[in-house]
């Protein structure tokens, strides 16, 4: 591999692809905090102009980190299928963007090559594309999942409604999750963030929501994002559990830090599947993990071994898709300014993840976000929002206002997911709109603005399910 170039009568060589990765990345905080981006703007298109000389077959060829000493490293290896798309291995990651953007590849052919492709190559290829060039070859890309609905097909959008209540205190989720559902959101599903995270609330706010979609038969699934040994456990007290949750990132120590391993998710999933087959429920299919991620996860663990965030994130896919997920849901403003600065960087990295989990195959998200330290406002989430909806994100959040008054930080709300869906032409999942309609709530496909009589008789059930929280 030739790993230097010469940039207006300056020559850069790079030690080796680790190096070429990260400094071929687009300006990020992380980046910078852990000394691994590019000094200067002539050494990033430097470090581009090699990268897009190297082919996919070196890069499998050379992991980043050692799979010896990695199991996501591992699983990578484990899980390419070198005879997938032969003819792709051959391309140099230059060439292998020029026939992702080529109007004649197909949504089929970006298909057959997915189990071809490893995260690396993503990642690789990712950092030689542009904004638009993400959100073009995105749109592409549909991938549909079914837990109690059926999520990602085209012309739909999903809303997750994000209820959470600094106190965990059950009439509030339950009366913020009805406010959601009036205005069309809630098909992707309803998941609680606790504030407490013990066995208990969790098991409490399981009970609660599923009295809520039982009352009203709604074909949604409900989640408390408690960690997955939490949610276990009260799945043993007898909790029902249609989504199990757990946070992943791109290396065995990053992963470790959030208290699990590979045998451990592996064996949650097996456990709601199993769960899932003894309760009397129209699964409309059999992916049950909701996976969330998110750009610097690994650095702020101080699990990055020297690999820039991107391509972690991409990593972090790699073992997402081998759990076959319902959902997953890059929060990419979460973290903090300290991995994505500002505006810009945050939109960036919202496309990225955005078209890097798409080409592995995954159902992908976004919580578009921000914290309120960093340098960015509505304006940035509402610039994301548009651009991820025309890529074909598959869901964003819902939260009241657009503010969450437990994790204190900002997102979009009901109000955003009935403008986008507008603008765009997008409708809630198919199953899910069929509600809508019985109940009055839609009509003709729309958000009925005049079922006040309608609403009205909705509220006995609501009475009933609230009585169950005391």
């Amino acid at each position: 591999m030739n790993l230097s170039t010469v940039v207006r009568s300056e020559r850069f060589v790079f030690e080796d692809l680790r190096t070429v990765f990260a400094k071929a990345n687009e300006e990020k905080s992380g980046d910078r905090l852990a000394g691994l981006a590019a000094g200067s703007e002539r050494e990033r298109i430097a470090a581009k102009r090699v990268l897009a000389d190297v082919s996919l077959a070196e890069i499998i060829d050379h992991p980043l980190i050692d799979p010896d000493h990695d199991d996501v490293s591992r699983l990578i290896v484990d899980s390419l299928d070198r005879q997938a798309c032969p003819a792709i291995h051959g391309m140099t990651v230059g060439g292998f963007r020029d026939w992702l953007l080529d109007d004649g590849t197909t949504t089929a052919d970006l298909n057959s090559a997915r189990a071809a492709i490893t995260p690396e190559i993503v990642a690789a290829v990712t950092k030689l594309m542009g904004n638009k060039d993400l959100v073009l070859a995105a749109h592409k890309i549909r991938t549909v999942t079914r837990c109690r609905n059926t999520m990602g097909e085209r012309g739909v959008l999903g809303i997750r409604i994000q209820p959470n209540h600094p106190s965990d205190d059950l009439v509030g989720i339950l009366l913020s999750a009805v406010d959601g559902l009036m205005y069309g959101c809630g098909d992707a599903m309803i998941g609680v963030n606790p504030a407490s995270g013990s066995v208990e609330a969790t098991v409490a706010i399981l009970a609660g929501l599923a009295r809520l979609i039982d009352a009203y038969a709604i074909p949604t699934q409900a989640c408390c994002l408690a960690h997955i040994t939490t949610q276990l456990q009260a799945l043993d007290r007898g909790a029902p559990v249609d989504l199990l949750f757990q946070s992943i990132a791109g290396t065995e120590a990053a992963n470790a830090s959030f208290g699990v391993s590979l045998s451990l998710l592996r064996e949650g999933r097996e456990r709601v599947l199993e769960h899932h087959r003894g309760r009397d429920v129209a699964w409309a299919g059999d992916q049950v993990m909701y996976l969330e991620t998110g750009q610097g996860s690994a650095l702020s663990s101080g699990a990055h071994q020297g690999v820039d965030q991107l391509t972690l994130e991409a990593r972090a896919y790699g073992l997402a898709r081998t759990l076959d997920p319902f959902l997953v849901n890059s929060v990419v403003g979460f973290i903090g300014p300290e991995y994505l600065f500002d505006e810009r960087q945050i939109l960036r990295a919202g496309l990225e993840d955005h078209f890097m989990g798409k080409l592995l195959g995954l159902p992908m998200g976004c919580d578009v976000c921000y914290t309120n330290h960093t340098d960015a406002d509505q304006n940035s989430a509402d610039n994301l929002l548009l651009l991820l909806s025309a890529a074909g994100c598959n869901f964003f959040m819902g939260v009241p206002c657009a503010d969450d008054v437990m994790l204190n930080y900002q997102s979009t709300s009901y109000h955003d997911a009935l403008g986008v869906r507008r603008l765009f032409g997008l409708r809630p999942a198919p199953e899910f709109l069929d509600w809508l309609e019985r109940l009055g709530i839609f009509r003709g496909g729309e958000l009925s603005l005049s079922n006040a009589a309608e609403l009205r008789k909705l509220m006995p059930k609501l009475e009933s399910v609230l009585e169950g929280t005391h």
